[in-house]
Parts: structure tokens; C-alpha cells; sequence
């Protein structure tokens, strides 16, 4: 498959999803790095989105809650190139029913070469980087091929 380059600007576009075992977590992450996100373009699944908002005062793209559609919602997006980072704090010790849906949204974030942080430790290591202030060109797939490919004979 052929590679492209995609230029990200300085302001990017975070995604930010947390499980419910995990928003509290992301809340104290968030309040932590405020100055920092306030920099840049901020998305949220429905519920995730409503207590930041609540509880910083920023504005938060809302997307639908995730068991509702939201983590496909994101996926779209990202799939779109209207997302350049996911900060997912995922409980790994609860199973949930949209699990399918969690694991098609990790596909398509790494599918599309955006930085993934699923726990504090990883989304420090992010947003401790000078790449996150700064225009980045990120190495995408060129799926062009993929799409005209030959169908099978149905």
C-alpha cells in the first residue's frame, strides 16, 4: 500500500472517552493538563463529555453516550480526519456489553495512525511531547487501492 503524508496542525483535536469505572480518573487527568487542552479542539462520548463540561467549564463537542452509538460516532470521525488524538481510559477488568464497539474504535484509531493513550501513564507521555504544540506530519495509508478493488462474483 502507498503512504501519504497528512499535516496536523497545532491545535488538534482530542477525543476524550472514558469508561465508567475510569471518568473519574480522566476528570483528575483533565484538570491536571486544563491550561494544555484549552490550547486545542476537544471531543467527548456523551456522558464523558457532559461531567468535563460540568466540571471545567470548557466546551466539549458532545458526541452520543457509548453504549448509545458514540464510540461509532468517534470512529466516523476519526475515519473522517476530524480526530488526531484519543485519550481512552478504558476499564480492562469490566466486561461491557458494547464491547465490540470499543474494540472496532481501537482498530480504526490505529487503522488511521492517530496517537492512542488508554491509561494516565501514556497520556502523560502525549502530552509531554512538543509534537502535541506543534504542526506534525503523520504518516497515513493510502486506502485508494483498497476501495477499487476487484468485488467478488456474488
Amino acid at each position: 500500500m502507498t503512504r501519504f503524508i497528512k499535516r496536523m496542525g497545532k491545535a488538534k483535536r482530542i477525543a476524550l472517552v472514558a469508561h465508567d469505572n475510569q471518568k473519574g480518573e480522566l476528570l483528575e487527568w483533565v484538570q491536571y493538563n486544563r491550561q494544555n487542552l484549552s490550547k486545542h479542539i476537544l471531543y467527548a462520548t456523551g456522558t464523558t463529555g457532559r461531567v468535563l463540561e460540568e466540571e471545567l467549564g470548557v466546551e466539549i463537542h458532545k458526541l452520543m453516550s457509548g453504549p448509545l452509538g458514540g464510540d461509532q460516532q468517534l470512529g466516523a470521525k476519526i475515519a473522517e480526519g476530524e480526530v488526531d488524538v484519543l485519550i481512552f481510559f478504558w476499564d480492562p477488568l469490566e466486561p461491557l456489553p458494547h464491547d465490540p464497539d470499543v474494540k472496532a474504535l481501537l482498530r480504526i484509531a490505529v487503522m488511521y495512525n492517530i496517537p492512542i493513550a488508554n491509561n494516565r501513564a501514556s497520556a502523560d507521555f502525549i502530552f509531554s511531547s512538543h509534537l502535541v504544540d506543534e504542526e506534525y506530519e503523520q504518516v497515513m495509508i493510502d486506502f485508494e487501492a483498497y476501495k477499487r478493488r476487484p468485488l467478488p462474483d456474488l
